[in-house]
């Protein structure tokens, strides 16, 4: 995929930092965008005229409602850009169960029946989820989070390799951590003393570079 100009993506996640950021990024390289998030305020402030469904992903019908307003709007679908999902801090012991349910209902559900809906629609195309760092380097207070990082992981790895005839192209990114906001906004919990993250900016222009290269994976160390 060596040139994105006029090529279809749908951006998960598209209200939060990250996801403003590819959104950016993105156009910049010419992509057509069509756009979805949570938060139906935060997306419409972000979306203006352009395609944009609002809803949770881990429901039924909203993954299909996103893909179909993106064939709607652009006639065909060559890429998902996932960046959606959801934090939670503390030992394990201490998370309840309904924070447990709701980490892997959105970092994993959400994702794997986004993918389920625009398969159909993604010969030769390529699919990008941001996993983090956490995914490569699970991190105590921090385990149910990195596991449900990591299952996304496994399963982009398990479907590049079904896919192979279909061509679909599976991109695992583990940027470290970032400055988009997500850690004031947790689940459950308060996040330890991180370090000061890397710019979203910068994470996003690699991970659409990475687009446009035929890359597929992304490790924390490929962030510099």
């Amino acid at each position: 995929m060596t040139d994105l100009g006029g090529a279809s993506f749908l951006v998960a996640g598209a209200a939060g930092g990250l996801g403003r950021a590819l959104t950016a990024a993105l156009e910049e390289r010419g992509a057509r965008l069509t756009l979805t998030s949570r938060t139906p305020e935060r997306l419409a402030e972000v979306a203006g005229d352009r395609p944009h469904v609002a809803g949770d992903l881990s429901l039924p019908g909203i993954g299909q409602a996103a893909v179909a307003a993106a064939i709607d709007a652009h006639g065909r679908l060559d890429g998902i850009v996932d960046a959606s999902g959801v934090v939670a801090f503390g030992p394990l012991a201490e998370l309840d169960d309904d924070t447990l349910e709701e980490l892997f209902v959105t970092n994993v559900f959400g994702p794997v029946r986004l993918v389920r809906a625009a398969l159909p629609h993604l010969s030769g195309g390529v699919v990008v989820h941001l996993t983090g760092v956490v995914a490569e380097r699970p991190t105590a207070h921090m385990a149910a989070y990195s596991a449900s990082k990591a299952a996304l992981r496994a399963i982009d790895d398990a479907l590049a390799l079904e896919l192979r005839r279909q061509k679909v192209r599976f991109l695992s990114a583990r940027p470290p951590h970032l400055e988009t906001g997500l850690a004031e906004r947790p689940l459950a919990g308060t996040a330890p003393r991180l370090p000061t993250g890397l710019d979203p900016a910068v994470a996003a222009e690699r991970i659409v570079r990475a687009i446009v290269d035929d890359e597929t994976d992304l490790p924390t160390s490929s962030f510099g």
